[in-house]
């Protein structure tokens, strides 16, 4: 595998550290200073490779999502049914232990409150949620067929981000590790209802 360029090291420092600053700062508040010493470089290195804050944060959103992703093809391959597949996708986002992290939940929550004010952002988050509520929507699909699955999928990545709200917000509010079985448990009475209610169709 090439070994990454000079450029691409160094935009992924600026990354991670504007994900440090907004985990303990908000957006907001994090400045390009704090950002350039959280990625232990000079403020110049980071206007050099970035234009201002808010690209920095796009990036942000793809990175995110590339690393929620990866958790979650890792659990659905090793799932055994497809409903195995649900628990496993609703386990990558939810679930504590050696894979999770905090702070990027707390910068994800960060990046959905500037999608409500900044349309550029907006449209990157849309763009990501749409495919990840997708790829949820196929996996209930393949329990209780296409024409139940997008409300199912929807109700429980809704409950994914209230999660994520809570969790940045409200720290304690939910019980620690509480969310991924909660969530486990609303897929199983959801798929439940939408299998039973197919039955009774036919």
């Amino acid at each position: 595998m090439a070994r990454p360029s000079n450029t691409e090291e160094r935009r992924s420092q600026i990354v991670e550290g504007l994900l440090a600053v907004m985990a303990e700062r908000g957006y907001e508040r994090a400045t390009i200073q704090e950002v350039a010493r959280a990625a232990g470089l000079s403020p110049g290195l980071v206007h050099y490779h970035f234009r201002d804050k808010q690209e920095i944060l796009l990036v942000c959103v793809n990175e995110l999502a590339a690393r929620a992703r990866a958790r979650v093809s890792a659990r659905v391959t090793r799932a055994s049914s497809a409903r195995a597949k649900v628990d496993a996708f609703l386990d990558a986002y939810l679930a504590t232990g050696k894979d999770a992290d905090p702070a990027a939940v707390a910068a994800w929550v960060t990046i959905s409150a500037e999608a409500v004010k900044q349309p550029e952002v907006r449209a990157a988050y849309e763009k990501v949620a749409r495919e990840d509520l997708e790829r949820l929507e196929g996996l209930c699909a393949e329990v209780i067929g296409a024409r139940r699955a997008r409300g199912v999928a929807a109700g429980l990545f809704a409950a994914i981000q209230g999660y994520f709200v809570l969790a940045a917000a409200a720290p304690g509010l939910t019980p620690k590790g509480s969310a991924a079985a909660t969530a486990k448990r609303m897929a199983k009475g959801l798929l439940d209802e939408a299998a039973e209610d197919t039955k009774e169709a036919v």
